[in-house]
């Protein structure tokens, strides 16, 4: 899947550039680029409505059990084949159309889009005038070697050969000249973009979900050196630490354990009975003559204790509570839907400006306010706040990813347009697995060293971005 997305980005812009008129490009292109982000926000609204209920389920037969989180990637599956289909009704690129020497066809589309813009503009009675077109090099030359090759794998493998071959050159024309310089800047830029915002991505829900458990931890209750006997526990415990107790003949029944530790502590002829539990440990405890049955407590749950005489019937392995009983759980893909649709207004607002302010000044100062506003996580010290600096931070960094997708387009000529953006997208991943690594090994280590690595490499590559040429009113090559 990750494989299809990652062909499926170039060739989207790429066409969608072919069709648009000028003065429209920037706004329109921008308006693509906003489907991506409800796209994010589509799939993390499912993901926190489907996947936390996990009782969502249905089943065909003893084999195949569809819980939540299938019925959510069945959810999401369902806008790629309305792409699919839609996709049927679309022209075909009349570049491709001419190199593969459908030049009828071509001219057909070229003209569809020219009463189609002209009327868009108001001039419906301009009469699209073009009579002779230019024809690239066609693509499928291996019709001349066909004859000289004997047998099919032979042929198969001259042709693949030749695309290969094809492909590379196609690829180092991305750093000849007149673009050389331009795919340079644009490596810059793309790296440092991606680098700063998928790292910080990556280090906000984590930094949130460590102060949370900082937290979480500040209102633990201790119980030391309890006696308890003939006792029934039938509620919840949470949060909780008992030392050096004493539990003789005692039942644990019905109950749910949250983050529960257990230390130096004896159970002796107790009964555990239909126990669900999260985070709970026995640490250096002696069980003697006891019953553990219909429980999750699996032998990695008890650590460094002893067993005497005990007796474990049906145990259930893996996790048992439910997404009602673990809160970080719902606080995941909240966060992340939060973060996601924060990202809609600054879409909106860069769509408007796009072909009013230039790509360059949007580009520019998105990034180095960015990077400036990484400064405001100082002083993130709750939950609210840092999902406060969240929301704002991805709210200026989209108008940049908007702007560069527009002028990596446009500053690529058509053959090279789609190799260059896949290129720079390719590259775009790379640096976002390079700062999920580093940005994710310091969470809960400190804080000056993400925050200053993020705003240096944003502020730094917005200023690459300015030198970029201006590509507002340029003709598409």
């Amino acid at each position: 899947s990750p494989f299809r997305i990652g062909g499926t980005m170039p060739t989207v812009f790429s066409y969608f550039s072919e069709v648009l008129a000028r003065e429209k490009r920037g706004e329109h292109l921008s308006w693509l680029c906003m489907f991506w982000m409800i796209g994010g926000i589509y799939a993390s609204a499912m993901a926190w409505a489907i996947i936390p209920h996990y009782g969502w389920s249905f089943s065909m037969g003893s084999a195949y059990q569809f819980h939540s989180w299938r019925v959510f990637v069945i959810v999401c599956a369902l806008p790629c084949v309305s792409s699919v289909v839609a996709l049927t009704f679309m022209p075909e690129s009349p570049r491709f159309l001419l190199e593969v020497g459908k030049h009828d066809e071509a001219w057909m589309i070229l003209k569809q889009i020219h009463d189609t813009n002209m009327r868009a503009r108001g001039q419906p009675e301009k009469v699209f005038t073009v009579t002779r077109i230019k024809t690239p090099k066609q693509i499928d030359e291996l019709i001349e070697i066909e004859s000289d090759t004997g047998t099919w794998y032979r042929r198969c493998f001259v042709r693949i050969r030749t695309e290969l071959y094809g492909i590379w050159l196609t690829f180092m024309r991305c750093f000849n000249y007149p673009v050389k310089d331009n795919t340079i800047k644009l490596t810059a830029v793309w790296f440092t973009l991606s680098f700063g915002y998928y790292g910080l991505s990556v280090w906000f829900p984590d930094v949130i979900k460590h102060l949370q458990s900082d937290e979480y931890a500040s209102r633990v209750k201790h119980f030391r050196n309890e006696e308890v006997s003939h006792f029934v526990f039938n509620f919840t415990l949470e949060n909780q630490i008992h030392s050096n107790g004493e539990y003789i003949n005692d039942r644990f029944i019905m109950m749910k354990f949250k983050s529960v530790t257990f230390e130096d502590s004896l159970f002796k002829n107790c009964v555990f009975e239909d126990i669900t539990s999260l985070n709970t440990y026995f640490r250096n405890c002696t069980f003697v003559n006891t019953t553990f049955y219909n429980t999750d407590l699996e032998q990695y749950k008890f650590v460094d204790s002893e067993l005497i005489n005990c007796t474990f019937f049906h145990i259930r392995t893996g996790c048992q509570i439910s997404f009602d009983d673990d809160y970080s759980a719902y606080w995941i893909y909240f966060v992340n839907f939060l973060g996601t649709l924060a990202v809609l207004p600054g879409n909106i607002v860069s769509a408007l400006l796009m072909d009013r302010i230039g790509r360059l000044t949007m580009l520019g100062g998105s990034m180095v306010l960015s990077g400036i506003s990484c400064f405001f996580l100082w002083f993130g010290t709750s939950e609210s706040m840092m999902i406060g600096m969240l929301c704002l931070y991805n709210g200026l960094t989209i108008s940049a990813w908007n702007s560069l997708d527009v002028i990596t387009v446009e500053l690529y000529p058509t053959d090279r347009r789609a190799t260059g953006f896949g290129f720079l997208n390719a590259l775009c991943k790379a640096a976002a697995v390079l700062g999920n690594l580093i940005f994710g090994s310091l969470v809960g280590i400190t804080k000056a060293i993400p925050i200053l690595l993020a705003s240096t490499v944003l502020v730094c590559g917005g200023l690459v971005g300015l030198r970029l040429p201006d590509t507002r009113t340029q003709v598409l090559m």
